[in-house]
């Protein structure tokens, strides 16, 4: 990106944000902070008015706007992937509202660039996948994203897998993220004391008080960090045959699959898992159509287990 562009992204960048810290800048562009503070003196010599505080940030004087901004082609057709992504991995209310505002965009875009994006529309699709949750309420990700926003205690029904009955929670709403085809919400309950990792597709009822919470919570990022940073993943790949692969279907999702390869001998298929257990006893069930060609603690697990069916056949 050259200089000019560059300029152009930072006012962009300021617009979109009550401040902006100088570090977050030069994250954003790879470029160091003493780069960073040239553009902003450039800037302001040019008669943007940005209002400078130490330790705090760079912000626009209120009340400043630039002109409706002209996207790039590379630009909106990003838009419109971004458009078939949340229509499918997200509520149906949700994925109206980004439809909505992406109309809102397309507005101010000159005819040609309109007609550039009513063309690369019909070549961009995203096939949902035939596990990926099915959500018990249509607006669920706009309740949450709203008790997040105004600091609302939550009420919710929960049902965890390991009970056919479901619990009634209070909770404060930290941050949602989406992992291996599931949207998860991180809150805080009240009930336990600690925070929770609730999946949305779990979630039976779910409503908002009038309640603001005054406790100050981690960043969600923070907080996934210290969850997961002791969890090793273990690789694994296996040979399977074609009719090891018809047999295995989705399934393969559950355990951690990565990508697959075809060879002379077979379809080589990478995982990760968190779980090895769970993945020996799952490729127990497919053994005879294949092999497992890389991981040593997979191979013990497994004959282990076949041990322990040994022993409990023999004492049937």
């Amino acid at each position: 990106m050259n200089r000019i562009d560059r300029l152009s992204s930072i006012i962009i960048q300021l617009q979109s944000r009550r401040t902006v810290k100088a570090k977050d800048i030069a994250e954003r562009y790879s470029i160091s902070l003493r780069t960073v503070y040239r553009d902003i003196s450039s800037l302001e010599e040019a008669g943007i008015p940005i209002i400078g505080e130490s330790g705090i940030g760079y912000s626009l004087q209120e009340g400043y706007r630039l002109p409706p901004v002209m996207f790039t082609r590379e630009e909106a057709t990003a838009l419109i992937t971004a458009e078939k992504l949340v229509a499918q991995l997200t509520d149906a209310s949700n994925g109206n509202l980004f439809s909505n505002a992406l109309d809102k965009i397309r507005s101010v875009m000159e005819i040609g660039e309109k007609d550039y994006l009513s063309r690369m529309e019909g070549k961009i699709e995203v096939v949902r996948n035939s596990i990926v949750q099915d959500l018990t309420q249509d607006n669920i990700l706009q309740l949450i994203l709203a008790g997040l926003g105004g600091h609302l205690v939550m009420k919710l029904h929960y049902a965890a897998p390991y009970t056919p009955q479901e619990t009634k929670r209070v909770i404060e709403p930290v941050g949602v993220f989406y992992v291996n085809r599931y949207w998860h919400l991180i809150a805080f309950c009240r009930e336990k004391n600690d925070y929770r990792d609730f999946r949305f597709d779990r979630i039976k009822q779910l409503s908002a008080t009038d309640v603001k919470f005054k406790t100050k919570h981690p960043v969600l990022k923070s907080f996934l960090n210290n969850q997961y940073k002791d969890i090793k993943l273990e690789e694994i790949t296996l040979l399977v045959d074609n009719k090891g692969a018809q047999q295995i279907g989705d399934s393969k999702y559950y355990y951690g699959y990565i990508s697959e390869r075809s060879t002379v001998a077979g379809i080589e298929m990478e995982f990760l898992t968190m779980s090895v257990d769970g993945f020996a006893r799952w490729y127990i069930s497919i053994a005879d159509h294949a092999t497992i060609i890389h991981s040593a603690l997979l191979k013990t697990t497994v004959k282990s287990l076949f041990t322990s069916f040994s022993s409990t056949i023999e004492n049937i």
